[in-house]
């Protein structure tokens, strides 16, 4: 409940102040960023409200039409003129049959018309946008699960880079007084030219890599712009301290049937199932019903007359070359189609669960050995640099314990943001929320 107040409150601060920024960003903050504002967010709620106004096109069928027309005519042809004639009630014994003269007509005509049987027709077809509503909306909720997944990634992407961004800046830092150190025993004659120099040449390959370190923090930062929906342009400031982190927990219910990719396959076997029933309920006959109503007036013989017209209309389509059978055997291998997609699905569902669990698995274990190289490395560089100092120790014995202490912080810092990417690709697999509510 905590979190969802959080994500809430997210929510409507951004809300309230639209186009400002959220900063500090916490990952909570970011996932509802992302919710709100993504492109792909609005491409899926666009694609469901498609969905559903199907469902009105579907339904209409059960609904009586009502149409009105309205139109003027003039003519001197002797049997529409006569139908007029008629229809306006302006017939008189002097008219001659064969040439009328020009007559001229208003008709206002108003039809109901209501199908009474289609063959199931329209309640398969209803039903079958119904599923395809249900089967939409869990591709909007696996979108996202998808992008809940990509942001995240982002955002930790951001934090490995700049933590490896800080120990290439320590690394540079500790470089510098090493160098002080040794430009004072080179003019004590204490140390060779060579050794001096080799500590100046690793101290520009380490500021080169800091280059190359910032350069990656600031690709992180737009990345992470880009999947919020914000223009990819400027800094980003993470929290220090983020509950959400902590809230990243490790399942232990790893069923991947709630996953909604799943969910919507199911729905849309409903849906091929119910198109069988339309493609089947063309084999049966139509019956309408129908009512007419018309007004005629005519300015020339100063005649006007009203009729009706209501009844019942049945077609039953006996033989169409075969046309019929053919949809009805399309939509059943649809349905077969479909079906076996299923089966598919659950395969791979089942084979990213597993992967998403053993990549788990190894980043915890590597995140633990590397708390234990980092441990290591920085005792050896510290007792380097002590010798060091002392002038008991080579400077290519020195960068190479520094190089070692560098790359073990950078690999802990990788293997702490892989730790927290692979729980929250686990939690996917599984079909769970991102964060524990």
């Amino acid at each position: 409940m905590r979190r969802l107040v959080t994500l809430l409150l997210a929510v409507s601060a951004h809300c309230a102040l639209p186009g400002q920024p959220i900063e500090p960003w916490t990952l909570d903050a970011a996932l509802a960023e992302a919710r709100t504002h993504s492109p792909e967010t609005a491409i899926a709620a666009a694609r469901l409200d498609r969905t559903q106004a199907r469902v009105d096109q579907a339904g209409a069928a059960n609904l009586p039409t009502v149409s009105l027309r309205a139109g003027y005519t003039q003519t001197n042809n002797p049997l529409m003129a006569f139908g007029s004639i008629l229809t306006q009630g302006a017939f008189t014994p002097s008219i001659n049959f064969n040439a009328p003269g020009q007559v001229d007509n208003l008709n206002l005509t108003g039809t109901v018309g209501y199908n009474l049987y289609n063959g199931g027709r329209t309640s398969a077809g209803l039903e079958a946008s119904r599923a395809n509503v249900t089967a939409t909306e869990q591709d909007r909720t696996t979108t996202f699960a998808r992008l809940d997944v990509a942001v995240t990634r982002a955002y930790f992407g951001i934090r490995q880079a700049r933590e490896g961004l800080a120990a290439l800046a320590a690394a540079v830092a500790t470089y510098e007084e090493s160098l002080r150190i040794a430009r004072e025993r080179y003019d004590a004659g204490q140390l060779l030219k060579s050794e001096l120099l080799n500590l100046e040449v690793q101290l520009a390959q380490t500021q080169e890599q800091r280059l190359r370190a910032r350069q990656q923090v600031t690709l992180a930062a737009r990345q992470f712009l880009y999947l919020l929906g914000r223009n990819p342009v400027g800094d980003v400031t993470l929290a220090d301290q983020d509950p959400a982190i902590t809230a990243l927990l490790v399942p232990t219910d790893l069923d991947p049937a709630r996953r909604p990719e799943r969910q919507a396959m199911i729905a849309r076997i409903t849906a091929a199932d119910q198109r069988a029933e339309v493609a089947d309920g063309a084999r049966k006959p139509v019956v309408n019903a129908f009512a007419s109503y018309q007004l005629d007036h005519g300015w020339r013989l100063d005649g006007s007359g009203d009729s009706w017209v209501a009844g019942v209309q049945a077609e039953w389509n006996i033989f169409d070359g075969k046309a019929t059978s053919g949809q009805v055997r399309a939509a059943r291998a649809q349905l077969a189609e479909v079906k076996a997609g299923l089966r598919q699905l659950d395969l791979a569902l089942q084979l990213e669960l597993e992967q998403a669990r053993l990549a788990h698995e190894f980043a915890v274990e590597q995140l633990a050995v590397t708390a234990t190289i980092v441990a290591q490395a920085d005792e050896a560089a510290r007792i380097s640099r002590a010798r060091f100092g002392a002038g008991a120790l080579l400077t290519t014995e020195l960068i190479g314990a520094e190089t070692r202490l560098t790359a073990a912080r950078v690999r802990r810092a990788v293997a702490t943001a892989n730790e927290r990417i692979a729980t929250a690709n686990l939690r996917h697999a599984a079909g769970l929320p991102l964060l524990s509510q």
